[in-house]
C-alpha cells in the first residue's frame, strides 16, 4: 500500500537526481562543451557581421549605379525624342514611378502632352455598365462613339479616350481642343480619371505606367480590364507599358504572354528604377522610329536589357 512516507521518499529522490544533474551538467559545460559553444557563438557573430557588411556594400553599389545612370541619362537620351509628343497614362499601381519616367522622356527631348491618372473606379469591373453610359455621354462631334466596341465599359471608354488623345490616321479629321477637353472632363467629373495638368494636344505615343498585379478577390477581372485598356491604346498608336515586375498577372506579364500583343506593345519590367526609366524612353524611341516592339528589363521572357539606340 502506497503511504505518505513513500511519496516523501519519491520526491526526495527526484530532487536529488535534479541536483546531481545540475552539478554534473555545470561541470561538463565548464569544460570542452562550454568552449565549443563559445567558439560557435563567436563564429556566428563574425559571420553576421560579414553578412551585414556585404549587404551594406551591395546597397551602396546599387545606389552608385543609380547615381551613374542618372548622370549618364542625358548623354544616352539626348535628342532621341526631339519634337516627339508622348502621353503619360498611369494606372493606380504605377503612379509612384511616373515622375521618373516623365523626366527621362523630357531628357530625350519629348514633349509630354499630358498626364492622366486612371482611378480604381475605372478599372473596377462592376462599373462596366456605368462606364458605357459615360462613354455615350462623353462622345463629341470630333470624338464620336461610332465604330467603337460597345460590349464592355472599360473597352469602349478606353477606345474613346485613345481616339481623343492620340493622332488620327493620315487623312482623318483632327480632334478639336474643346472636344478633347470635354471628353476628359466627363470622365474626371465622374471620378474615373484625374488630369493633373492641361492636355496640350494629341500624342504620337503613349507610355502606360503600371505596377504589381491586383491581389484582391476581383484580381483576375481587374487585370483583364487593364489589358483591355492597353489593347485600345495600342490600336490607336505606339504604346510602351512601363511596369514593375513581370509575374503574377500584372500588365507586363499579360502582354508578354499574348503573342499578338507582344508583337506591337513594348514592355519594360523594371520601370520603378532609374535604369528601367531610361529603357522606357529608349523603347518609345524604337516604337516611333523603327515601328518595333520589344520586351526589356530584368525579368523573364525579355529580348534584352534595353533596345538598341538608333543612329
Amino acid at each position: 500500500m502506497i503511504n505518505f512516507r513513500y511519496h516523501v521518499v519519491s520526491l526526495t529522490a527526484v530532487f536529488l537526481a535534479l541536483a546531481i544533474g545540475l552539478v554534473v551538467g555545470t561541470a561538463a559545460l565548464n569544460g570542452p562543451v562550454a568552449d565549443s559553444l563559445k567558439d560557435r557563438v563567436n563564429g556566428l557573430s563574425k559571420h553576421n557581421e560579414q553578412l551585414r557588411e556585404a549587404v551594406n556594400n551591395l546597397e551602396t553599389e546599387v545606389k552608385r549605379e543609380e547615381d551613374f545612370l542618372t548622370e549618364a541619362a542625358p548623354h544616352i537620351l539626348k535628342d532621341t525624342l526631339a519634337d516627339r509628343r508622348v502621353l503619360l497614362f498611369t494606372l493606380p499601381s504605377g503612379q509612384e514611378h511616373a515622375d521618373g519616367i516623365a523626366e527621362m522622356l523630357r531628357m530625350g527631348g519629348a514633349t509630354i502632352t499630358g498626364r492622366i491618372d486612371v482611378q480604381e473606379k475605372f478599372i473596377d469591373p462592376d462599373n462596366s455598365v456605368l462606364l458605357l453610359g459615360v462613354a455615350a455621354k462623353a462622345a463629341r462631334p470630333t470624338v464620336p462613339d461610332v465604330g467603337l466596341p460597345s460590349s464592355e465599359g472599360v473597352e469602349k471608354s478606353s477606345a474613346l479616350l485613345a481616339s481623343a488623345l492620340l493622332d488620327r490616321p493620315e487623312g482623318g479629321s483632327p480632334v478639336t481642343d474643346a472636344d478633347r477637353r470635354s471628353v476628359l472632363d466627363d470622365y474626371s467629373d465622374e471620378g474615373y480619371l484625374t488630369v493633373p495638368d492641361k492636355i496640350s494636344g494629341p500624342a504620337e505615343a503613349v507610355v502606360l505606367v503600371s505596377g504589381p498585379p491586383y491581389v484582391d478577390r476581383d484580381a483576375t477581372r481587374k487585370d483583364r480590364s487593364v489589358v483591355q485598356l492597353a489593347e485600345q491604346f495600342d490600336r490607336a498608336g505606339a504604346l510602351v507599358v512601363a511596369g514593375n515586375g513581370s509575374s503574377g498577372g500584372n500588365l507586363v506579364a499579360e502582354v508578354r504572354r499574348d503573342p499578338a500583343l507582344a508583337k506591337t506593345i513594348s514592355t519594360v519590367d523594371n520601370a520603378n528604377t532609374v535604369a528601367g526609366q531610361v529603357v522606357t524612353a529608349l523603347a518609345v524611341v524604337q516604337q516611333l522610329t523603327q515601328k518595333r516592339a520589344g520586351a526589356y528589363g530584368v525579368g523573364a521572357s525579355v529580348d534584352s536589357l534595353l533596345p538598341e539606340r538608333p543612329e
